[in-house]
């Protein structure tokens, strides 16, 4: 199984229910293996005037080819409301494959790694977090050492935010909602 790094962004509507819901749906995608999130980062968005992005990365395991992974993402994105209106424009989500295993892929607009990865903070800041040896084979470098690469400038604007993932919800108090003690057990129960 190949490890591929899903970039996860939304600046649009509820931004980290949008995240939430993209890695529900990576957790459920046949082919998808969900293995891991980053922390939530709130980030400055490249491109024209729009309001600030949320992002993330996930680890997927998949067999599946870049292509038909990409083609997946794609799938989901359009599946939770993605609408595409311009080119770096405002979304209420976007899913890019950032990584897969050590694969270079040029294949008409498909290009893995992600072109300009090595130059994002908002994308390397959540994958160094999530996985500081993912290799950039075209850059031959870590996660870890393109973000020591970045000005410092660059990372100041990626701010954390907290978990992606929802936490189990807290057990009641020890005998239920009340709080009370629960009953003593009973030293004759009945045996039928």
């Amino acid at each position: 199984m190949i490890d591929a790094y899903v970039g996860l962004g939304a600046n649009l509507g509820d931004r980290m229910e949008s995240l939430r819901a993209a890695v529900e749906q990576l957790a459920r995608e046949p082919g998808f293996l969900l293995r891991g999130t980053s922390p939530v980062y709130e980030t400055d968005p490249v491109g024209p005037p729009q309001p600030r992005y949320l992002n993330a990365v996930a680890r997927i395991g998949t067999l599946l080819s870049p292509r038909a992974t990409l083609r997946r993402l794609l799938e989901i994105e359009e599946l939770l409301g993605r609408v595409r209106r311009e080119r770096w424009g405002a979304r209420e989500l976007d899913l890019d494959l950032l990584l897969y295993g050590d694969r270079i892929v040029a294949d008409g607009a498909l290009r893995v790694p992600h072109p300009r990865l090595h130059e994002r903070a908002f994308a390397l800041v959540p994958l160094a977090e999530l996985a500081p040896d993912a290799y950039h084979p075209q850059m031959a470098r870590t996660a870890e050492e393109l973000l020591s690469d970045l000005p410092e400038d660059a990372r100041r604007g990626v701010r954390l935010v907290g978990n992606l993932r929802r936490g189990l919800p807290e057990p009641e108090p020890e005998g239920g909602p009340s709080g009370s003690p629960p009953p003593p057990p009973d030293p004759f129960p009945r045996v039928c």
